[in-house]
């Protein structure tokens, strides 16, 4: 039988794009709520217990609510909040993050989906770190920028739909407070010892982020240089279909774009990926200095977020993983 799945929370930026990229799909039937009983908690609980499968799109305390009101064991919950993501209870939603972590998958009935600037950071820094070119203890700093759609509801409003007369901003760096909700995944699916410190900015664009994490290598043991890390998250990721590392002869060449006839080249384009489920790793170093630069490009609707979804509900009910995708 076709499975089930519904999505609390559709009418939202990563609902409506886990929509897009299953109402098509022959494998799987998705089911809605009627709009006028949405708020509705008994119309939702039935709709909750009938799915094979949810995606819950919805705040914090509104996931956790949705949670105990699903009484079939059965059902797998797939949560795109941050409610449960350093919840031992439940497996954290990146297949790529170590081998076997897609047999968890696939065992699971509470996944938690990643964050997008943590799915960026990870995926460059868990490798590493598991195998000991960046010692756990080593301290790590995070500068990322994203689209206003990687802010949240506030920064979609004000960037997305405000007059131009009341936000004049074209970058803004926030999280000022260094308190930011993605530093304890970042932590803990890293396999940091300390919490990195964070910088998150937003740009005057809809989506797409950069996620750069620059190293002292004369500070690491063993100095290793630019190209061993390179190497070392290439072999990390031999295979995968969404997760690709930069070349040392693209890295090159990107490292020697000039300013010419036409303007300036967009070396590093954080939109490159847009719309796709796909991420990619670049290590720019200077051997000279001991230091390097590692940057992750993907789409923070991707997978940052609808596309590492719709990725989890595959692995999840058997399906093939890149269905959708």
């Amino acid at each position: 039988m076709t499975a089930k799945v519904f999505i609390d929370g559709e009418a939202g930026t990563t609902g409506l794009q886990i929509r897009q990229r299953l109402e098509r799909r022959r494998d799987l039937d998705v089911i809605s709520i009627d709009p006028e009983r949405r708020k509705d908690a008994s119309a939702r609980a039935e709709m909750l217990n009938m799915a094979d499968a949810i995606i819950l799109c919805l705040p914090d305390d509104a996931a956790k609510e949705a949670v105990k009101l699903v009484t079939n064991p059965d059902t797998v919950i797939i949560d795109a909040s941050t409610a449960f993501r350093v919840d031992p209870q439940w497996v954290y939603g990146f297949p790529e993050l170590a081998d076997g972590h897609r047999v968890l998958l696939q065992r699971a009935k509470r996944i938690s989906n990643p964050g997008c600037y943590p799915t960026g950071f990870i995926g460059l820094m868990a490798p590493l770190v598991s195998a000991g070119l960046v010692p756990a203890s080593t301290p790590v700093t995070i500068n990322a920028v994203s689209g206003y759609t990687g802010g949240g509801k506030g920064l979609i409003e004000e960037f997305g739909h405000a007059p131009p007369e009341t936000t004049h901003d074209a970058f803004r760096a926030y999280g000022l407070t260094l308190a930011h909700k993605h530093v304890p995944e970042m932590t803990k699916y890293s396999g940091l010892a300390h919490a990195p410190v964070f910088a998150p900015s937003v740009g005057r664009y809809a989506q797409g982020m950069l996620v750069e994490v620059p190293l002292q290598l004369w500070s690491l043991p063993g100095a290793p240089t630019p190209e061993q890390l390179r190497e070392a998250l290439a072999d990390f990721y031999t295979g995968e279909a969404f997760v690709s590392v930069a070349s040392a002869d693209e890295i090159s060449t990107l490292q020697k774009t000039r300013a010419g006839a036409g303007g300036y080249v967009r070396a590093l384009d954080p939109e490159a990926l847009n719309n796709t489920n796909e991420m990619k790793l670049y290590v720019f170093g200077n051997e000279a200095t001991q230091q390097a630069r590692l940057v992750s490009v993907l789409d923070n609707l991707g997978k940052g977020a609808s596309g590492a979804a719709v990725q989890n509900l595959n692995i999840a009910m058997g399906l093939e993983e890149g269905a959708g995708l």
